[in-house]
């Protein structure tokens, strides 16, 4: 009996794994392998060692695009969560229209993220984009300029973009953090005379510890991830200033078919991410004792 137990569970697993296994990790070996050779996605991968890393980390593209990557990362974790987190105090009161403004914010997310792209490489346009027509209208002309084709502020122009997606779905993830908060607690606090930002500090943010980490560790690897609207609103032009890693990896693997140089930066992008993760779970550890049995 005690038998059947422990093999019934991994009868319903073989073939979700199996899945996983095919689709994940084998090509994800296979990256690493590939990382290691000089393949064109015809002849047979020539093995070379480390000699795709030496080229990688010699090469300027790559920390032009490391540093966007980073720009990403800094500008996600404080724009996207700061406004996300307002937002879900302020619509989790009851004021009137609420659920028809977490609706607008969120709509973002339901859009794929080359359509987002689409339409802001429209609103950008320098000659009949909504921004610079907005900007003439109220008198702003000196301000219009070719968002998307200014080496100085592309990447930015392109990472609000990315910020516009991403506000609604922090918001709606602190939204769900906020409802595990007893009411009660928050009540007594404004009895006891607490004010609205102590009340925040001291009980509603620290509350919130476990959703932030999730938020902040989502937000990462989503910025990390940054490849949609980059290859779709400049392709990492101009003059490469908005190149980022997932971009510059596809380019190198299947626009220029150096498949093992462009696995090498594959590799590079997922131990970015690895650290992240860890990172996560380590917190998580934490949060519920680091496993430690409970007496």
């Amino acid at each position: 009996m005690k038998r059947d137990k422990f093999f019934s569970p991994w009868l319903f697993l073989i073939l979700p794994l199996l899945l996983y296994a095919i689709w994940v990790v084998i090509p994800a070996f296979y990256t690493f392998f590939l990382s290691l050779t000089r393949y064109d996605g015809l002849l047979s991968p020539e093995f070379i060692g480390l000699a795709n890393y030496e080229r990688l980390f010699s090469h300027d593209t790559f920390y032009i695009s490391l540093l966007n990557n980073l720009r990403w990362v800094v500008v996600f974790l404080i724009v996207p969560v700061t406004m996300g987190l307002f937002l879900a105090i302020l619509l989790s009161k009851k004021i009137p229209g609420a659920r028809l403004f977490k609706a607008l914010i969120y709509s973002p997310m339901v859009l794929a993220p080359v359509v987002i792209g689409l339409i802001w490489t429209w609103i950008y346009s320098p000659r009949s984009g909504l921004l610079n027509h907005t900007l003439t209208l109220v008198g702003l002309q000196t301000l219009t300029r070719g968002w998307l084709s200014d080496p100085d502020i592309a990447i930015y122009a392109i990472i609000f973009a990315g910020v516009w997606r991403h506000t609604g779905y922090v918001m709606l993830i602190y939204l769900a953090g906020l409802t595990s908060i007893p009411p009660d607690l928050i009540e007594a606090a404004r009895i006891d005379g607490a004010s609205a930002w102590q009340r925040f500090r001291h009980i509603i943010f620290p509350l919130l510890k476990p959703t932030t980490t999730i938020v902040i560790v989502i937000t990462m690897i989503e910025s990390l991830r940054s490849f949609d609207f980059v290859n779709i609103m400049t392709d990492g032009g101009p003059f490469r200033q908005t190149e980022v890693l997932a971009n510059f990896m596809y380019k190198e693997a299947f626009a220029r078919y150096n498949m093992g140089y462009g696995a090498s930066i594959a590799v590079i992008l997922f131990l970015i991410m690895v650290i992240f993760i860890f990172i996560y779970v380590i917190q998580r550890r934490e949060e519920y004792g680091g496993g430690e049995k409970v007496v």
